[in-house]
């Protein structure tokens, strides 16, 4: 029978996913009104499984307890899929009245399963039995990390801690949200509106067209607007001769979640930490930092400190070499000014152009979001051996009308499951570039395929013009299509440990080691061809590109670091009360950051750290799996080329396919043949050993 909602009607989000390749997502049928309900159809169902699982009479088993706890969230898994779609790319006033009200909820349901002291004495049962039962290596692995999730998320403690953790969840989850919709709502309403053909100057004829379009989409027309998008402001910053407006775009972009009215973030980072903190030490760890890192490959916080440090006084000496390049530059056209952050970009192009004789835009209008696109499946197939062909729109429904999905076939011809790829910048879009998972791939009972996505938010052309984006934007695409491949290679048994469910510093490696494939000369030769010509990217550019490769590397290591860095150390402080943009600019000026560069991210608008737990303390995650990516390019350089087939064997067998089954450091191992070192990571940057 159909599940209802409050009002009699079937809700479509509930049922089993229908379709081909192993059913997919009903987006045709959601409507945002089904959401709230189905959340709490999902929960009820889980939790009655639950219930199930932990009163069975039965001694318990892998079967009846770990494997009946993997099936026992599914339908709120398929709820949560079209959730967090409305919420990351479709959210408007009452998606966002639904995040208020069932964030702390969902949190509150969670709790409740790693609360239930029944199911948890079955788990723990299983878990001593774990080496003498049978059970395959997949399995024993599954069984550890259920047993530690349970145990870091509380089962151990008494009553009372945890009903204090359950309402500490449940308050982190509301103030997440409100963070989450403070930051969309700045970068919703953040424009900075051009009336007059020379405020344009700089600007190539693609990026001037994409602005009269964004301010046409915002009832303008006959104006151009640069929205508070990073694809947009970097853009305007690297080009745009107006000093004065480029500093008015960056403000508008760095002051996210900081502009002291409704929609700033600072009282709800400090309440934010204190929650966390307390959090902690109910848990027995002297900081959130140590929580958090405790499952990580690094281990420990002060393991991801001593990399970061160890690269930090090398990226800014490079930083002083770069600015000392734009200041002469800036003297020497007379520009009479001191180089400031919104000179950085500006500057640094004309750099390039005179050091490397490299003009970024020369390189743009060779790189098409469509022909890339399809230098990832190209790249896709020659390493692993898949293949993308268009989903029928009928079968398989997409959420708006800028998304698009493919059917992706395994070397076999099998499904591997669905890929869809959202580009466009929007109203209601959180920012960014994301890769997300609408379902594991799993087969303990009969092969489900997975669904992943790529979201990104680059400028939407007028209709008919390509969509030409820069060799950063191409980077990025690349790295989130490893993260999708990450899903979609994955060959697993149980969901749980599926795809991309990896410790958080492993789970870069993968997306950023993809990277590296952007730049090789079978795809450039091959997609990067001019726009207007079809002529593919002269071989001169390319070896202008690689001798490029390093430039800047002090402006972007310094400004990833200096984010990592006050995640680690806000995370660091424990119960002590912080003021958060106190301490922002006291830590910053301690580690004697550049004045002439910010961080990536703001503490207000840090929505990797604070819109959940996901990356807090766990942002140097970056850094750590380039530490992996840099030496396993150095693997593939050593074996011949990145095309190399054991070797990418050996890539796809130990760390696409395997998911969280073995110990990432063991899976690194088993490609590499050794642990990685810092000497490749400085290679790669171009800074001494």
């Amino acid at each position: 029978m159909p599940h209802d909602t409050s009002a009699g009607e079937p809700n479509p989000l509930i049922e089993p996913w229908s379709g081909p390749h192993g059913g997919v997502p009903p987006f045709a049928a959601a409507r945002v009104a089904d959401l709230g309900p189905a959340l709490e159809a999902g929960m009820a169902d889980q939790l009655a499984a639950i219930d199930r699982t932990a009163s069975d009479p039965s001694p318990p088993t892998f079967d009846n307890t770990i494997a009946a706890l993997e099936r026992s969230g599914r339908m709120l898994s398929r709820v949560e899929a079209i959730y967090g779609v409305y919420g990351g790319a479709l959210s408007d006033d009452a998606v966002q009245e639904v995040e208020r009200e069932m964030a702390p909820r969902l949190a509150a349901c969670s709790d409740q399963i790693t609360q239930n002291e029944r199911l948890f004495a079955r788990i723990a049962a299983v878990y001593e039995a774990r080496t003498r039962s049978g059970l395959t290596p997949e399995q024993q692995r599954v069984v550890w990390l259920t047993y530690t999730h349970f145990v870091r998320h509380g089962a151990r403690l008494d009553p009372t801690a945890k009903a204090e953790l359950s309402s500490l969840n449940q308050a982190l989850a509301a103030l997440a949200t409100t963070f989450s919709q403070n930051l969309l709502r700045d970068e919703n309403e953040g424009v900075v509106f051009l009336d007059d053909d020379a405020d344009l100057a700089g600007l190539s004829q693609a990026q001037r067209d994409a602005a009269a379009e964004a301010a046409e989409a915002r009832g303008q027309k006959g104006r151009w607007a640069i929205p508070n998008t990073r694809s947009s402001v970097e853009t305007f910053l690297t080009y745009a001769h107006r000093r004065d407006l480029r500093e008015q775009v960056w403000r508008m972009f760095v002051d996210r979640g900081a502009g002291g009215g409704a929609t700033d973030n600072y009282e709800t980072v400090s309440r934010i930490l204190q929650l966390r903190a307390r959090r902690a030490q109910l848990l027995g760890h002297p900081t959130h930092a140590h929580w958090r890192l405790e499952d990580s490959m690094a281990k420990t916080p002060e393991r991801a400190l001593e990399l970061m440090e160890a690269v930090w006084p090398r990226a800014v000496a490079r930083v002083c070499e770069e600015v000392a390049d734009m200041q002469a530059l800036a003297d020497a056209e007379g520009a009479r000014i001191r180089i400031a952050p919104w000179d950085y970009r500006f500057y640094a192009e004309k750099v390039r152009r005179a050091k490397y004789d490299l003009d970024e835009s020369e390189i743009t209008p060779y790189l098409q979001l469509e022909r890339l696109r399809e230098g990832m499946f190209f790249t896709a197939e020659k390493l692993f051996g898949l293949s993308f062909t268009p989903a029928d729109p009928r079968e398989v429904p997409t959420y708006h009308p800028d998304v698009r999905a493919w059917v992706v076939r395994d070397a076999t011809g099998a499904v591997a499951g669905l890929w869809y790829f959202d580009p466009f910048a929007r109203t209601g879009k959180q920012s960014g570039a994301w890769m997300g998972s609408y379902r594991s791939q799993e087969c303990f009972d009969g092969s489900v395929p997975a669904i992943v996505s790529n979201t990104c938010n680059f400028a939407k052309p007028p209709v008919g013009e390509p969509v030409l984006i820069s060799w950063d934007d191409a980077t990025t695409l690349f790295h989130e299509f490893g993260h999708a491949l990450h899903g979609l290679c994955s060959r697993v048994n149980y969901p749980s440990v599926s795809g991309t469910n990896v410790a958080r510093d492993y789970v870069e490696f993968p997306s950023q080691v993809l990277e590296h494939w952007l730049s090789t000369p079978e795809v450039l030769d091959r997609f990067a061809v001019h726009h207007e010509t079809g002529r593919p990217i002269p071989g001169d550019l390319v070896v202008k590109i690689a001798h490029a490769a390093t430039f800047n590397a002090g402006f972007k290591t310094v400004e990833f670091l200096a984010s990592a860095l006050i995640d680690m150390k806000l995370h660091l402080a424990g119960a002590t009360p912080i003021d958060p943009a106190t301490f922002e600019r006291d830590t910053l000026h301690g580690l004697g950051m550049p004045e002439e560069i910010v961080m990536r991210h703001r503490t207000p608008q840090f929505g990797h750290i604070f819109s959940g737990d996901g990356y807090s303390a766990g942002y140097y995650s970056y850094l750590w799996a380039d530490t992996l990516t840099a030496d396993a390019w150095e693997a593939f350089a050593e074996a011949g080329g990145p095309w190399d087939k054991v070797l990418a064997g050996r890539l796809h067998d130990h760390v696409f396919s395997v998911g969280n089954t073995i110990d990432p450091t063991d899976g690194y191992r088993a490609f590499r043949g050794s642990d990685a070192g810092i000497g490749p990571l400085l290679r790669k940057r171009g800074f001494p050993a």
